[in-house]
């Protein structure tokens, strides 16, 4: 996951975490999704530089990603799961390869490692995923987990409070993220945490 803020100029610049303030413009690479995210008093011509940029970049990937534009107040689906996260920022300095599709690849990532590879981030987070999904949690359990694991990742070593975790647990039950993006957020933020630990 990469985080750049936009400039006046439409220039990028790579962050460690989005402060989501009313004149900013963000634009977070979740590898399948580039997230496109205009505060409340963003001018219309820097939307428009933005979008220009935003259609640059994925037009010179192999694999475009899906475009999702967000404004501030109306966020929705997976961006509201992460919301915090990205405040907090990320800290893991790995790059990790896009994923092609949010669908978990776990045939091409099995015939990957059958192979002699070694996984890489993206394809622990797969395999993580996968493992996570054939366990049939309900939808609310995986609420709950994303919910423990974000705010465990926000608050370092203090515990979050059952209160917190709840009212987390109920945000992203509300943003109707699908059963595999919430399998996906889980073991990604999980690969995160472990390497924090490491750290």
């Amino acid at each position: 996951m990469q985080i750049y803020s936009v400039s006046d100029k439409g220039t990028l610049t790579k962050v460690k975490k989005a402060n989501f303030a009313k004149n900013r413009v963000f634009i977070i690479d979740d590898f399948k999704t580039l997230y496109v995210w205009f505060g409340l008093k963003v001018l219309e011509s820097k939307k428009t530089l933005t979008t220009q940029k935003v259609n640059k970049i994925n037009d010179k990937r192999s694999t475009p990603a899906t475009i999702q534009y967000l404004n501030q107040d109306q966020e929705y689906g997976a961006f509201l799961a992460m919301i915090d996260f990205l405040k907090k920022g990320p800290h893991q300095e790995e790059t990790v390869e896009r994923r092609s599709e949010l669908e978990f690849e776990i045939e091409d990532t099995m015939e990957l490692i059958e192979a002699g590879l070694d996984p890489d981030f993206e394809a622990e987070i797969t395999l993580a995923a996968y493992k996570l999904a054939q366990e049939k949690k309900s939808y609310d359990d995986l609420c709950r987990i994303l919910a423990e694991t974000q705010l465990s990742l926000i608050k370092f070593k203090s515990k979050p409070s059952e209160k917190d975790i709840t009212k987390k647990a109920t945000e992203i039950h509300n943003s109707s993220s699908t059963y595999e993006e919430l399998c996906w957020l889980i073991a990604e933020l999980s690969k995160l945490k472990e390497k924090e630990a490491f750290n």
